[in-house]
């Protein structure tokens, strides 16, 4: 779809682990996310996102410490429709399609961490900060 500037590699990215976010934010407290690749969304008429993993059929409400056990987790998804049209052009929150705006919502509900930056693009200036 998009190459990347630097490397000219394609630009892809595959559904978000919001479990693995939560773990990170408890080690390390950032403040708030930087939602990179939202363009690469664009077009799908719907969105999966990581938010339970399951070891034996049943849920584990953490992340796991060791290696071995996370190989054995199935993820559980909650799908969110997707935008189906270009987010490239949007320079602030409210010029992104309702549904891209309801994803990065469910992100921030999820994590309780606000999403600040949302990157539309591959340029700098397709950087959208929310506050």
């Amino acid at each position: 779809r998009s190459s990347d500037l630097t490397t000219g590699r394609k630009r892809r990215c595959g559904w978000l682990d919001l479990v693995l976010v939560r773990y990170a934010h408890m080690i390390n407290g950032f403040s708030a996310i930087a939602l990179t690749k939202v363009d690469i969304l664009d077009g799908l008429e719907e969105i999966k996102v990581g938010v339970e993993y399951r070891l034996s059929g049943k849920r584990i409400p953490y992340f796991p410490a060791n290696q071995e056990v996370l190989n054995k987790v199935d993820v559980d998804y909650e799908t969110l429709p997707g935008w189906k049209c270009s987010t490239v052009d949007a320079r602030s929150f409210s010029d992104l399609p309702e549904n891209a705006q309801k994803y990065i919502r469910f992100i921030e509900e999820y994590l309780q961490v606000p999403v600040k930056w949302v990157g539309v693009g591959k340029s700098r200036e397709s950087m959208i900060k929310l506050f």
